[in-house]
């Protein structure tokens, strides 16, 4: 069953907006959210980052039929696995059955600011498997105590737990971790309609499980407009690569990102009105093996984008359904 999906960009919104936008999802037909769990934005034009956690609990209140997810946490630096495992089994014990941990191995952007070293990549992935099955662990509701490699947990348990526990789905951007992903989650999201990942993915534990990819998109009356603005907003998109997990501080991204050209930044994100363009993006995705597609709009401009998904991309479902 393919779904489209809502991205609610913390770094771009204020927290009692972004629940706004949530229930606006939900109201033009958008049948999940993932929110982003970011400590800093990525450049200081965006001007955001609330506490993801707060923010989930006023969404629950605010909607009835939204799944709700984090688009990633990051467990192994910023946030302990422990804080984790409780924050997500309340925000699902108060929307039952809605809530989804995503989880990923961050960025430094946002972990470095507890004072611990980044590490490299095997070790960040080594971090997440542990942490993953630390949360599960304490979702059982028994006392935990475990002294791993990385994480320790003493005399620790979850009291306030859901009926039914929420799916770990894990972000991956290399085999490897798709790999991961395969072998500890329950899901699987990326940025990327790479089918090469999903094969991965699914051969190492992940078929028939569900996939989520992220598309950026920014809607203007023109595609001229757009394009201004997701150069504007959303510079990093053009920094290809790595990059983006490595560097520590907005101001980082931003010198980066001054070698971006709007032409960069129009070569990944979706600009413009025409239905067409943003439906053939969404089948890319599909055709890549997805079967959840969320899309985040750039920019201020929320309301015309919900206006336009809701008359032009949302009623041909049907039809990309029956394409996937």
């Amino acid at each position: 069953m393919v779904e489209i999906g809502y991205a609610l960009s913390c770094e771009e919104h204020r927290p009692n907006v972004l629940v706004h936008y949530a229930r606006r999802a939900e109201q033009v037909g958008f049948t999940y959210a993932l929110i982003s769990d970011h400590y800093h934005p990525w450049v200081d034009r965006q001007g955001n980052s609330p506490f993801v956690w707060t923010v989930i609990g006023g969404i629950a209140q605010a909607t009835e039929r939204l799944r709700v997810g984090t688009g990633v946490t990051c467990p192994i630096m910023r946030y302990h696995p422990a804080i984790v495992a409780q924050a997500a089994a309340t925000a699902a014990a108060m929307m039952p059955g809605r809530f989804i941990l995503g989880v990923g191995t961050g960025e430094n952007l946002n972990e470095h600011i507890v004072g611990m070293r980044w590490p490299e990549p095997d070790v960040r992935q080594d971090m997440l498997e542990e942490a993953v099955q630390v949360i599960r662990q304490l979702w059982q509701g028994d006392w935990v105590s475990h002294y791993g490699p990385h994480f320790t947990v003493e005399n620790a348990r979850i009291y306030t737990r859901p009926d039914v526990l929420p799916p770990i789905v894990v972000a991956a951007g290399g085999p490897k971790a798709a790999r991961l992903a395969g072998r500890i989650g329950d899901g699987f999201i990326s940025l990327a309609p790479d089918p090469r990942l999903l094969r991965q993915f699914e051969v190492a534990g992940g078929a028939g499980k569900p996939r989520f990819g992220q598309i950026s998109v920014c809607w203007a009356s023109t595609e001229a407009e757009a394009r201004r603005t997701a150069h504007q907003w959303w510079p990093n998109a053009g920094l290809g690569g790595a990059l983006g997990l490595e560097l520590r501080l907005p101001q980082h991204v931003e010198q980066a990102a001054r070698l971006v050209s709007e032409e960069d930044v129009a070569q990944v994100v979706v600009c413009g009105p025409d239905p067409e363009r943003h439906i053939a993006r969404i089948r890319r995705y599909l055709a890549a093996g997805y079967d959840h597609v969320h899309i985040h709009q750039i920019g201020p401009d929320q309301e015309g984008f919900f206006g336009f998904y809701q008359r032009e991309v949302l009623p041909r479902l049907p039809e990309l359904r029956a394409a996937a």
